[in-house]
Formats: structure tokens, sequence, C-alpha cells
């Protein structure tokens, strides 16, 4: 057998910047052992695994190396990119079983556009005494979603000069924890660490800003929003918050198309 992949940066127009995923596009689904050897193998923080549907939609799947995801970003937003250009059109249909129908539509300008569900955080209770031992500075207040602790600190320094102990932040599974801080640059800033799920830390991850949007938007008391994830290669997106939705807008770059043989 011989599938193609093709691997994407996203939520950037550089290469070599924001985050990189691959994308397997199949004709029918592989054994989940299989996807997850080629995730491990791939050893990139997503590969997306899509599927055409009998209605013109495709399934969506995602793996980490070390495990299926429910929900990933930038991996969603370069599958929108490969399928785009091969089949020619403007908007892709998607369906996940931890988020449900995802509707990605490609810009005039090249941009994409993801309409996701809003995950917004609440305040955190029975805090976990490994978070707060797991970083280096100690944050001013601590939320939660499904998805992560969220640490919020009073300055984007604070941030960008935050180190970690995964080994700490790893039994915290299966949350992982998103630091942020408003900015001055950008409406916020944010870093997303995930030891226990895929890596240490995630350059650009797409699927936490469906609740960093919503706490900044009521934050800052506006409804669209810059943000940028501070990590070594960078990314940004805009987002735009409605009652029960986000919207990421982020663009990506194709890095590399080939050959898989199993």
């Amino acid at each position: 057998m011989q599938l193609t992949i093709h691997q994407i940066d996203a939520f950037t127009s550089e290469l070599f910047k924001g985050n990189y995923a691959a994308v397997i596009d199949v004709e029918a689904w592989l054994s989940d052992e299989l996807m997850l050897k080629i995730g491990a193998e791939n050893n990139v923080s997503e590969t997306a695994f899509t599927c055409k549907q009998a209605d013109g939609s495709f399934a969506i799947r995602w793996f980490s190396p070390l495990m299926e995801i429910d929900f990933c970003g930038h991996a969603t937003l370069a599958a929108a990119f490969v399928l785009c250009e091969q089949h020619d059109v403007k908007q892709v249909t998607f369906h996940a079983p931890a988020v449900g129908e995802l509707i990605i539509n490609k810009n005039d300008d090249a941009s994409f556009t993801m309409t996701f569900p809003k995950q917004a955080p609440s305040e955190a209770e029975n805090i976990p005494s490994e978070l707060f031992d797991g970083l280096s500075i100690q944050p001013i207040k601590v939320l939660k979603n499904q998805q992560a602790y969220f640490v919020i600190y009073e300055n984007e320094d604070d941030v960008v000069h935050l180190k970690t102990d995964s080994s700490l932040l790893k039994t915290l599974y299966p949350l992982d924890v998103v630091a942020t801080a408003k900015s001055t640059e950008y409406d916020f800033i944010s870093r997303y660490f995930w030891p226990a799920s895929g890596g240490d830390e995630d350059f650009v991850t797409g699927s936490i800003h469906t609740g960093l949007a919503p706490y900044w938007a009521q934050q800052l008391g506006k409804k669209s929003l810059s943000a940028y994830q501070a990590s070594s290669r960078g990314g940004h997106m805009q987002c735009d918050v409605g009652d029960h939705t986000v919207t990421l807008t982020g663009r990506a770059v194709r890095y590399m198309q080939g050959t898989i043989y199993l």
C-alpha cells in the first residue's frame, strides 16, 4: 500500500514558523494501530487522517506521536489547505465525534476561516499542587475547561520567560496547561504545554483558542481579537467570538509532499 503524505506549516505564511502537521487522505480508515504507528513515525505534533464521506464531507481524526487526540485546530487547518488544493474548492466540511461538524472556508486572500464550538474556561477548584510546582512563575489566576488548565499571568514577560517541569505537568493528564497574558502587540499571547499527550510544548494550538478567545473577549470587552502563541516557532491567528462558537482565521504553507510505503 502507498499513501500520499503532506506536511503543512499552519498558522503562518512562512516556512519553518507556526506549527507543522502531517495530512493523509485515505479512501477507507486504516486500523487504529496502524494510524498510531504512522503518527509516531511522523513525530510531528499531529497527523490528521481524512476520509471522504458519501455526502462529500470528510471525517477527520488526529494522532499525536503518543495517542489519538479528540480535537486539533492546526492540523484541521492543514487538512483544509490540502483538500482545498486537491479538489479546487473553497470550503471543506469535517466531522469528528468530539466536536461535531467543522466548516472551513478558504478566503480570497488565501487565509482560512474555521468555526469551532466555544469551550470557555471556568474558575478551577481543587487545583493540584503539581500544577503550581511545575511552573517557575506563579499565576495570578487558574481556570480550566475540558482540555487544559488556564494559568493567567499579569504580564506577557511572565509567559515568555516561564519554565515548566514536564514530569510534574504530565501528572495532570488528561488536562494540559496553557499560560496566557494580555499583550501589547497583540490582544493576548499564550504558550501551551502537553507533556502527557504529545510533547513538552506545542508550537501553535488552534483548539485551545476556543477557550482563550472567550476568556480574553470578556476581559477586554471585545469580540474580535488578535492572538500570538509565543513558542520557539511562533504563530498567530485572528479570533472572533460568537454566542456559541469561536472563529479562527489563519494561514498555512506547504513544506513537503511524499509517499508512505506500507
